[in-house]
């Protein structure tokens, strides 16, 4: 297989994770890798305020902020690193999703890296999305399609700048590396393994699959507990 053969098959992979929303995605991820049951996935909420946005699939651009202090570089240094996360953020595989841990500690979100600016700064580079923990501002001037998942909002930058970044980071219980395959929407996100990407659609239906028996009984006019039972077992044979 060539390269080029190679990227068109990632790109298709994705393109159909991106049709399901991301419970989907989590269902699907219990069938074929149901060692990641308790892991790989935000467990606390994270404010969406862009929720019909369509789910985001991309791989993860990783970075640490802080906004308590100054940065204490000289102003060309603290520049140099800024245009050094830029190229780092715009440039890899496929599309992608920057990941930002605020490590303000009891104080995170207390200055917002995401707003106006760096919306439209990202998504000019690549980018589908934002996944923080941090704060971020600017909701009516944010860039036009371009998903937020954040700890809050809030009013001011503060002192924020970029400590570091393409490091393990730890986002709402989800840990991340970059280069993981994100997969992200209102709800929350999940890291895919790559080697069990392209299985999910297929798991995916199934579980639609098994759902529908269930559902049908239950938003039916002649539901009872001796048909949910017997959907159930419908449900259970389902393959």
């Amino acid at each position: 297989m060539t390269d080029s053969a190679t990227d068109l098959l990632l790109a298709a992979v994705l393109e159909a994770l991106g049709r399901y929303d991301t419970p989907t995605i989590c269902n699907a991820m219990e069938i074929v890798a149901p060692e990641r049951r308790l892991i790989g996935f935000t467990t606390r909420p994270l404010v969406c305020p862009f929720p019909d946005l369509p789910p985001i699939v991309g791989y993860a651009r990783t970075a640490t902020i802080r906004a308590t202090m100054a940065s204490g570089l000289p102003a060309a240094e603290q520049s140099a690193r800024r245009m050094a996360y830029y190229d780092y953020v715009g440039t890899g595989s496929g599309p992608r999703i920057s990941v930002i841990q605020d490590i303000d500690g009891a104080d995170v979100g207390f200055g917002a890296f995401w707003g106006e600016v760096n919306s439209a700064v990202h998504k000019a580079l690549g980018c589908l999305g934002v996944i923080t923990d941090g704060s971020i501002r600017d909701i009516p001037q944010w860039a036009p399609g371009f998903q937020a998942l954040a700890g809050s909002i809030g009013p001011s930058h503060a002192h924020v700048h970029v400590d570091g970044f393409g490091a393990e980071i730890r986002i709402a219980g989800m840990t991340v590396r970059s280069g993981d395959l994100i997969h992200a929407d209102r709800h929350g996100a999940v890291v895919v393994p790559h080697d069990v990407a392209a299985k999910l659609p297929e798991a995916a239906e199934l579980c639609g699959r098994r759902e529908t028996p269930i559902l049908e009984i239950a938003r039916s006019a002649s539901f009872s507990l001796e048909k949910l039972k017997q959907a159930l077992a419908r449900s259970a044979q389902i393959h």
